[in-house]
């Protein structure tokens, strides 16, 4: 029978510098730790493709691993920079169109129409507000639309100013991704004997953790692309710039209770306010049918993976990480929140004989 392993005095002083050196570490790698955590996720997502991938190469794992990261840089950056420049041309040229629109008198016409007349009548008739100025209206929304275009000038020459900056984080976690492809094997096992757990627990907490990027990434961001696209050539169809306002759809799309009705509600009123009943119909219907059900058809079946969460979970994980960490929390996250349904799972059974009595006693 094996002896009871005794917890001794330097025992503790090497679990203290451990954690000593591990803050020192975490320190250091700080300014890159989320450039190192997306190439972690994107190589527990890509992984299946690199095996068949090495699997072609044979016994040559560095080709392998160069492959797949040449691979997916073709996949993340030509797209990204097509769309980006789409983006920045659509919104600008919209925003001086917008402007021009108002200052040609299109803003006041819209205005004195009976329907927004009487809108603004019972507003100011039902609500303890200031009375709702037409003038003072016209003039704010000129405002905001010349800024547009300005702002997303801003914005452009922001990316472009730090350019410098994102192609090193993007080498950076391309650099990370081909030592995880290549030794991906490695690091499991040593990132198992790292892990003071048992091998039941290991295999818990770490098919959680994949489980939940895997759902979180599939199920946030290909629905927001997915509704995205099908929001943006509904758009289009009724005239307005399509790529710009399918991008605007896809990040409503990560906006909790209100989503893409943010942007295609006001674009059908609009359009019935000008007259085209028939494309604010059409725009309308197309949004709730087909954008809707990719939001409730195909993000349920993305995150199905995601067993051990339900919805109200999922939902403040997603509001919270967006919160903490801005765009990149919608993965954060869930996976924090898994983490720690994962660690109360493992507390349950260790101490199931402890919790029993207390519960009886």
């Amino acid at each position: 029978m094996s002896q009871p392993f005794k917890v001794e005095p330097r025992h503790w002083m090497l679990m203290a510098a451990l954690a000593i050196a591990a803050y020192a570490s975490y320190r250091l790698i700080e300014p890159y730790v989320g450039s190192i955590i997306l190439a972690f996720l994107i190589s527990l997502l890509y992984y299946p493709a690199h095996e068949r991938i090495a699997r072609v190469f044979g016994d040559r794992p560095n080709t392998s691993a160069i492959v797949s990261c040449l691979v997916l840089t073709i996949i993340i950056v030509i797209p990204l920079l097509v769309v980006l420049s789409s983006i920045v041309a659509q919104g600008t040229t919209f925003s001086k169109e917008s402007y021009a629109w108002i200052s040609s008198g299109g803003a006041q016409e819209l205005l004195k129409h009976p329907f927004v007349h009487n809108i603004l009548v019972t507003i100011n008739k039902w609500t303890p507000f200031n009375d709702i100025d037409p003038q003072s209206l016209i003039q704010k929304v000129a405002t905001i639309a010349s800024q547009l275009g300005s702002q997303v000038l801003n914005i452009s020459a922001k990316i472009l100013g730090d350019a410098t900056g994102v192609i090193v984080n993007f080498v950076l976690m391309m650099f990370v991704l081909f030592f995880l492809l290549r030794d991906h094997d490695k690091m499991v096992v040593m990132l198992r004997l790292a892990i003071p757990l048992s091998r039941s627990q290991e295999d818990l907490l770490l098919d959680e953790v994949e489980s939940v990027a895997k759902s979180a990434v599939l199920g946030a961001f290909l629905t927001a692309l997915a509704q995205g696209v099908a929001g943006g050539f509904a758009m289009w169809l009724a005239g307005f710039p399509g790529l710009f306002w399918g991008s605007i759809i896809a990040f409503a799309s990560f906006i909790p209770m209100v989503g893409t009705a943010l942007i295609w509600l006001p674009a059908a009123g609009y359009l019935v306010l000008t007259g085209h009943w028939e494309w604010a119909t059409f725009l309308v219907i197309w949004s709730v049918v087909i954008v809707g059900s990719i939001d409730n058809v195909l993000r349920p079946l993305l995150m199905q993976g995601n067993s051990s969460m339900n919805t109200l979970l999922i939902f403040f994980s997603i509001l919270g990480g967006l919160h903490l960490f801005g765009l990149i929390g919608v993965i954060y996250g869930p996976i924090i929140f898994a983490i720690t349904l994962v660690l109360f799972r493992m507390y349950e059974v260790e101490f199931k004989e402890f919790l029993t009595k207390q519960d009886q006693s």
